[in-house]
């Protein structure tokens, strides 16, 4: 595979090794699991991690405020936390999680939602990383406070007013990350109180169809994935999933096509489906 092939958002394995103890890069182990999966993403970080990374905590970086989980940190709290991990608006940012693009592409669109410009997805994840003999470490990374200046981009975000509107007058596409027994309604949700099913004119891209074993497919394959989907990459289009973590995954594959004209809804299903008054169909897409 040519490297032009690939996505210029993600980096592969050789590229980080080799750049682990340059100036300038931070590491960010951004895996999240589900409680049903019985696994301390936490635990795991700190029994073995890329040497360097520091542990991306998805709930404390969550805007406790809102009753959803997941939430975005409003700009100056977001500041404040990843200046406290010692990152800055220049440094090159590295983002991976366990499997791979599972839940680091969430915290790429953060990044770059709040104004940094050098943000990249390790390909393939951890696993894929251990698996390969590279180097992992369990001492405690070193972090030199630093400052972070947000520049939020309120454009990438939807709200659920702007979800209303999309839903009512179609003004853009709808890319629903979750898994098709979620999306049609076949399958129950994991968190209890949502009903089933997906926002009308919704169409459906599992997160898992975009990677191969955790690594972004090529750009070819990303195209040909969204266009089977019946995503128009000429048109606007907004993001969506279980809790606005996967959403980022159809994100990431949008912006490596070039696209540019997407939002991420950060409610997502938790909002939409534990509301009593939205429209909620089943079936396909």
């Amino acid at each position: 595979m040519n490297v032009s092939d690939k996505s210029a958002f993600v980096v592969s394995p050789e590229w980080l090794q080799e750049r682990l103890d340059q100036p300038g890069l931070s590491i960010l182990d951004a895996s999240w699991y589900f409680p049903f999966q019985n696994r301390d993403a936490k635990a795991e970080y700190d029994a073995a991690h890329i040497p360097g990374a520091v542990f991306f905590d998805h709930e404390k970086l969550s805007d406790s405020d809102s009753s959803l989980p997941h939430t975005l940190l409003k700009p100056e709290a977001f500041a404040a936390a990843v200046s406290s991990m010692g990152i800055t608006n220049d440094d090159t940012i590295v983002v991976y999680d366990g499997p791979g693009m599972h839940t680091s592409p969430r915290v790429w669109w953060m990044f770059r939602t709040m104004g940094a410009t050098s943000v990249f997805v390790l390909d393939g994840g951890f696993e894929n990383w251990k698996k390969a003999g590279r180097p992992v470490t369990n001492a405690v990374t070193k972090i030199a406070p630093s400052a972070f200046v947000p520049k939020f981009d309120a454009a990438k975000v939807a709200s659920f007013a702007d979800m209303r509107k999309i839903v009512e007058n179609g003004s853009r596409q709808i890319a629903d990350a979750r898994a098709a027994g979620r999306f049609k309604g076949v399958d129950p949700e994991p968190r209890e109180g949502l009903r089933s099913g997906h926002m009308p004119g919704a169409r459906n891209v599992p997160s898992s169809s975009l990677a191969d074993n955790g690594y972004l497919k090529d750009i070819s394959a990303l195209r040909q994935v969204l266009d089977e989907a019946g995503v128009d990459l000429s048109r606007p289009i907004v993001t969506s999933c279980g809790s606005g973590i996967t959403a980022a995954v159809i994100t990431l594959a949008l912006e490596s096509l070039g696209h540019n004209d997407n939002m991420l809804y950060d409610g997502s299903w938790t909002e939409w489906g534990g509301n009593k008054d939205t429209p909620v169909v089943t079936g396909d897409a």
